[in-house]
This record gives structure tokens, sequence and C-alpha cells, in this order.
């Protein structure tokens, strides 16, 4: 059984002014005190962008970590000295439905699960967010908020590399292609209006567009694009995360493993193309994935996606989501889409 400490009691302070995405509730206390349990806690706020402080540490050595809602990583684990408390700070995206846009609704509020190894939470303190940048996810579901272990989205992983101001709002959904996320309302309509000048929004869509010929897919990558910057959003195309398809001489160069669809479309090679004629950041995770899954090899690689478990090369376990992320957030630091400042390296 794990050990676990509360230190203080939670207080929840709720001021003027929700800030990020357009359809927060309006201002104004909102729930007064919350509730921490052993291993979790409850904050009974209204959808909107918060930021978290916390307070780690107690008697004894400690290791903490912090997920919250749909299994979001939000705070990598931090060893903590016996009598030593340490204060780390993040924001968090909350959102009806919680997890992927399609799916259930989740819990009303705020829900974080305290883990690690011998967890110790002295403090917790949830405010409203004024001045934070939203980094949108638009993609399927290898980048999705996933319901269910052993399966994990990027994206999913991706909120414990960012500090306190920039938070992910993770609107991937499984299943989705470029021509079904433009089309479902509950997908690109719903994202659009929430988009605000500055915030990023990341685009990947590739694998389910098996039946999109290229001149559809192309101009759905277009009109992403564009309806992005109409809302002073900056769109950075991201091309898919290879299938971990091996050829015998120890390489992913074929059309299962590098997205070529069954009308011959080069998926990547139609992003690098829009983002070089479009002038759009573009982060190439499939060569970066490719390069990572053939230095693991046939046996290395397989407990980056869930092989062992699901006999499944698409789909990433937490072990390559967690990699994934990593190289998404690498790739924010280098093309200075995000300032160094509000990323954890390291």
């Amino acid at each position: 059984m794990r050990r676990f400490t509360i230190g203080v009691l939670v207080a929840v302070t709720l001021g003027a002014g929700l800030s990020a995405a357009p359809a927060q509730a309006a201002a104004g206390p909102a729930g007064g005190l919350a509730d921490c349990t052993a291993e979790a806690c409850h904050f009974d706020v209204p959808p909107g962008t918060y930021d978290v402080k916390v307070l780690l540490g107690g008697d004894a050595a400690s290791s903490t970590s912090v997920t919250g809602e749909t299994r979001r990583a939000l705070l990598p684990e931090k060893t903590t000295p016996a009598g030593e408390r340490v204060a780390r700070s993040f924001t968090v995206n909350v959102r009806t439905p919680e997890g992927e846009p399609t799916g259930a609704a989740g819990t009303p509020g705020l829900d974080l699960t305290i883990g690690g190894s011998a967890p110790a939470l002295a403090d917790i303190r949830v405010t409203p967010a004024r001045h934070a940048r939203q980094i949108f996810l638009i993609g399927d579901s290898t980048v999705c908020d996933q319901p269910g272990d052993p399966y994990t989205g990027w994206g999913q992983q991706l909120p414990q590399y960012l500090r306190k101001g920039l938070s992910v709002a993770n609107y991937a959904d499984s299943g989705e292609s470029t021509v079904t996320y433009l089309t479902n309302p509950q997908l690109w309509a719903t994202v659009q209006p929430q988009i605000r000048r500055g915030d990023l929004v990341l685009i990947q869509l590739a694998h389910n567009d098996k039946t999109t010929d290229g001149a559809t897919y192309r101009a759905n990558l277009e009109a992403l694009v564009a309806g992005v910057r109409e809302r002073g959003g900056e769109p950075v195309l991201v091309t898919p995360i290879v299938r971990r398809w091996f050829n015998s001489d120890g390489t992913l160069n074929n059309g299962t493993a590098l997205l070529v669809n069954g009308l011959g479309v080069d998926h990547p090679a139609v992003i690098r193309s829009v983002a070089a004629d479009k002038s759009v950041p573009l982060i190439d995770l499939t060569a970066r994935t490719k390069a990572m899954v053939e230095s693991l090899g046939v046996e290395g690689s397989k407990s980056l996606y869930l092989y062992n478990e699901k006999r499944d090369s698409t789909h990433t376990s937490v072990r390559g989501a967690t990699a994934y992320a990593e190289l998404v957030r690498d790739e924010l630091i280098a093309q200075g889409l995000v300032p160094e400042g509000l990323v954890r390296v390291g």
C-alpha cells in the first residue's frame, strides 16, 4: 500500500474574470472548500482554465506526481527529501466532455489524482488562470485523451511538460479523419470559436484518412489552417506518428508504417507541402518517431506501442505516448513556438 499524507485542507480561491476559452462560466466565487481524499482531490469549478499550485513533501521522504481529469499527466513525479516542501504549479483546462469531444461527459469540476511511489501533498490551491495561453490539439486516437488504460495518446502526456501559464486543450478524438473532423459539430465547430489570438493549434490528422483522395486531404488541411488564422491563432501542422511496421531489413520504409493510404496519398508528404506553401510551422513527427522506432529495433520498440498487450502497432502505450510527447515538446522549444520558461525539460 502506498504511503500518502495530506498536510493542509485544500481551499479553492475563485476570483473575478475567468480567462481561457470564451465558453467559460461567469466570474465570482464557485465552490468554497474542496475535499481531498487519500489519493484524489475534487474542485467544484465550472469549465475554464485554472492555475493549480501544489506544495509537495512531508516528514518523510516522498515522491509525488499529479494526473487529472481523463488520465492527463499534469505534473511529473517529484522527489522531495524528508522534512522539506517543494512548490510546483501548472495550468489545466477544464471542459465538458472532459476527455474526447465525442465521448462521455465525465465528472463536473476539476478532478486531480495524487500519485507517485510515495506521494505527499502538503497544500493545494486552484485559481482561475487570467493570462493563460492555450495549446489546442486537433487529432485522432494517437493524440487524444484516451479514457481506458493501457491506451494513451501523446496529447494526454504533453501537459506535464508545460508550466503555469500554458495549458493543453485536447480536442483530438478517436477515429477522426480530416473529413469527419471538419463536419462533426462536436469537433471543429466547437474548437474554432474558442481559439484566441496567440493560441497554438497543433493539427495531426492522417491515420483515418484511408479513403481520402489527395486533393481533398490537402483542401481539408488548408481549411483548418485558414480557420485557425481567422481567429488569430497560430496553426502548427504535425505529421502523424509512424505505425510500427518493419521491413525485413529493420526499416520502416513502407506505406503502412509511413501513412500512405490505399489511394496512394502520402499523408506526411502532403502535410509537409501544405506547411511549406502556407508558411505554417511543421513538426515532422513522422520523421522523429521513425528514427526512434528504428533505433530501438523490432523488439525494443514493442513497448512504445500496445504490441505486447493488444498486438497493436498503431496506438501507443504510456511509455510511447510520453516519449512522443517529449518529441513534440522539444520541437515547440526548438522552433520558438513557446517560451522556454513555460516548458519543463529534464
